[in-house]
């Protein structure tokens, strides 16, 4: 920094900490904590002790600026200094191995990751060892140096957040960038709808100004009421037409779907939706004008203009008016309710039920215009035909939940008896009706299991509204008819299917592959040994003692009642009435299609990223080809009608530990699908971000970050999910992961997202710079 920025620093900082500090000018440790607005009190504890450097109890302005600028200006070595005197708790110098575990625990907590004691051991020593070059029991300054120099990208980012807390804005004014909108690559890639919305705007724009022609003898207001008018129907059939889900599903197999935005008919349904709006408004507006005017010089006053049907207005009975009245009220309901806020704040049956007024709507828009009924009889008869389709294919067939699995985070597993005459694609959805939960109401969930899994259908339900959350009650309650199974027979089952595991799992290790009949015994085994560790762990401190914790825990087999009793503490069976209409097309049918696929699922938006992953693998498996001598597995990269796909990468954002739950047993076969390496690299690449877990560039998380990866390549396996890969802390930075997909040139790059919106921009904009194809799951 130059002297002016200094001075600018020097202002900004005293500012900030005459806001912190208040009348006595000095910060003290609970001043301190809250400013850090650190989770564990360690840290804070530990700063506070080597920022005050007189000792005082209390830091001043003078010590907290020459700390900052040891911390943000200061050279690599200072910044290790400072780091090697937090982790060296005693001030003895050195480092001992139960100092550093101490700091492990308080990383783990301000990660907010729980694992088992034996784990946090195995991370001490694992570092330990590492950095411990020269076998004398306690780390030096120069050994953590050496070790951290292992990490370049620790040594590069590495600060902490006290110092990003009190570090001044960017003193260099932002370059002034393009907008978005403006650019090239936004309109290349979003050209259908751009056009088609371009193409939208001139028909309305058309209809407008031919009505107001035909109608140029009644006076302004009057035109201009027609104008909208005839608008209004267009736009109230055009706007079913966008729903008509059977028609798009069967559209987007044909080369339909390269002309038009076919995947972005929500989007356009909502567009059309705010257009009938404006024009309900600026016709009811324009009649009232002309009714102010038409009372001036008539018998009959505004108010029987529009309330009553004595004036004689329209082509039923003079009640143009009063059903124009009731038109303005449902309309305004309908777009008020269907608002994003109203649908994502747990009221989706608000939505739901004030949407059904559409029926009342056509109705009375027949009865209001005469017109009305030429636009609407043939898209009215296919959209009566779609109804009479889904309620015959709902019917047909009993449908049964039979599974019911409870897993973390409110999330209900559904499993439903699949009828034979059932068909979909990977990522399609199906509306739902479960009679037990709310008789008249449908809501929609994508499949997560694949269409190669004959018998049964999976859906995989957060708990984010009303009746979602009274769907994970009524089964967590027990309030349905379950099934229970007869305990020997169970028992049985289940010590035959842990035998076979068994002897599985000890071929993998023995370097054997287990034959494909038996890989899912195996993988059940190895995820329970790790999730049922995890999931007792999450339920309590780290620092329970080694003697409570259970067999799995200690990475024994468990015993034959121990597995039986943990399967069946959230997993039921039942026997429960449903009905589903679908399956439903969604954008991610492209993906077959594509060369290079990068999947980005947020929370539970992997949910129809599972369907598509195991449909994958499947048709993968179907490709490889194995060695009669030696046992060698490849798969041959052969582009066909089935599969053009080369390349596939998977990402999944979770917030916490207990997320990767969901879906860990599916991606642990997927990664032993995948045990051998292939001629041009892995076919499917998966990467797991914890946005809860602080990064290698927070010194609060350093150590642990550096024992979570010299673990993960001892173990060959992450202590975090249990899965070959490595779950990443943080937020991905998506420039450098495009530009490593870029860089592979395994052809053209289509990106699937589902989950939160506001991630969706941020992963559009980086996809329009690359020149990548963006989807978004919407429905």
């Amino acid at each position: 920094m130059s002297a002016d920025e200094d001075a600018r620093w020097l202002e900004w900082v005293t500012k900030q900490f005459e806001s912190i500090a208040g009348d006595d000018k000095e910060i003290d440790l609970s001043e301190f904590k809250a400013a850090l607005k650190v989770k564990e009190s360690f840290f804070a504890e530990r700063f506070f002790a080597l920022f005050d450097s007189d000792g005082s109890g209390s830091i001043s302005l003078d010590e907290l600026l020459r700390a900052l600028d040891l911390l943000i200006h200061g050279s690599d070595t200072d910044k290790l200094k400072f780091l090697f005197q937090v982790y060296d708790v005693d001030g003895s110098g050195s480092i001992d191995p139960d100092e550093l575990r101490t700091v492990l625990k308080s990383c783990l907590r301000e990660s907010a990751i729980s694992l088992p004691e034996e784990k946090l051991d195995d991370l001490t020593l694992a570092l330990f060892e590492s950095a411990d070059k020269d076998k004398s029991g306690s780390i030096t300054f120069e050994e953590l140096k050496a070790e951290l120099e292992t990490f370049p990208e620790v040594m590069e980012n590495l600060t902490i957040s006290a110092a990003n807390w009190l570090k001044p804005p960017d003193l260099e004014q932002k370059k002034r960038q393009t907008p978005r909108y403006l650019t090239r690559s936004y309109w290349h890639n979003n050209s259908r709808k751009l056009l088609f919305l371009c193409g939208y705007a001139c028909l309305n724009m058309l209809l407008f100004v031919v009505a107001m022609l035909r109608h140029r003898l009644g006076g302004g207001w009057f035109m201009v009421a027609k104008g909208c008018g005839q608008c209004l129907n267009f736009n109230c059939t055009f706007i079913m037409v966008l729903m008509l889900r059977r028609c798009l599903t069967w559209l987007r197999a044909t080369w339909v779907v390269r002309v038009l935005p076919l995947d972005q008919n929500i989007l356009l349904h909502q567009t059309v939706g705010y257009a009938v709006l404006a024009f309900t408004l600026g016709h009811t507006a324009a009649h009232v004008c002309n009714f102010v005017r038409l009372s001036e010089s008539s018998k009959f006053t505004v108010w029987e203009f529009l309330l009553t049907t004595r004036p004689g207005i329209g082509w039923v009975k003079g009640t143009a008016s009063l059903t124009g009245v009731v038109l303005q009220l449902l309309i305004c309901l309908m777009v008020f309710c269907s608002s994003t806020f109203v649908r994502r704040s747990g009221h989706f049956e608000v939505f739901y039920w004030s949407h059904l007024a559409y029926v009342w709507v056509w109705a009375l828009l027949i009865v209001h215009c005469a017109n009305f009924w030429k636009w609407f009889v043939i898209p009215g008869l296919v959209f009566v035909l779609e109804k009479i389709v889904g309620v015959a294919v709902s019917r047909m067939g009993g449908l049964y939940i039979v599974e019911v699995d409870l897993l973390p985070s409110k999330v209900t597993h559904l499993v439903i008896k699949r009828p034979q005459f059932f068909h979909f694609k990977p990522g399609d959805y199906v509306y739902i009706n479960i009679p037990a939960i709310a008789k008249y109401e449908w809501h929609p969930f994508t499949i997560s299991s694949a269409p190669e899994q004959p018998d049964t259908l999976w859906l995989h339900i957060r708990s984010m509204g009303q009746w979602t959350n009274r769907l994970y009650e009524y089964f967590r309650q027990g309030k349905s008819d379950m099934v229970q199974p007869r305990r020997l027979s169970i028992s049985l089952r289940r010590r035959r299917q842990l035998t076979r595991a068994q002897d599985d799992l000890f071929r993998a290790t023995n370097g054997d592959k287990p034959v494909a009949s038996n890989t899912d015994n195996a993988i059940e085994l190895m995820m329970y040994r790790h999730n049922s560790s995890l999931s007792e762990v999450t339920s309590r401190p780290v620092e329970a003692s080694s003697e409570k914790l259970g067999p799995a825990e200690r990475g024994e087999a468990p015993p034959l009642t121990e597995f039986s009793a943990k399967f069946g503490e959230n997993h039921r069976f039942c026997n429960i009435k449903c009905y589903v209409d679908g399956p439903f097309g969604t954008p991610t049918r492209q993906i077959f299609a594509s060369e290079h696929a990068v999947l980005i699922g947020a929370g539970i938006g992997i949910t129809p990223f599972a369907s598509i992953l195991q449909s994958i693998m499947y048709r993968y498996r179907r490709r490889k080809q194995n060695c009669p001598s030696c046992h060698y597995s490849w798969c041959e990269n052969v582009k066909d009608d089935d599969m053009k796909l080369r390349k596939v990468d998977f990402i999944w954002i979770n917030r916490d530990q207990r997320s990767f739950e969901w879906f860990v047993s599916l991606l642990t076969k997927l990664e032993m699908d995948q045990a051998d390496e292939e001629p041009e690299g892995r076919f499917l690449e998966m990467h797991m971000y914890m946005t809860s877990a602080l990064g290698k560039n927070d010194m609060k998380a350093i150590g642990l970050q550096m024992a979570l990866d010299l673990l993960a390549k001892k173990e060959k396996r992450d202590s975090i999910t249990g899965l070959r890969t490595r779950t990443q802390p943080g937020r991905p930075e998506w420039g450098k992961v495009f530009q490593k997909v870029s860089k592979e040139n395994k052809g053209k790059v289509h990106v699937f997202y589902c989950g939160a919106p506001a991630l969706a921009k941020v992963i559009k904009a980086q996809c329009e710079h690359f020149g990548f194809n963006f989807y978004k799951e919407n429905f």
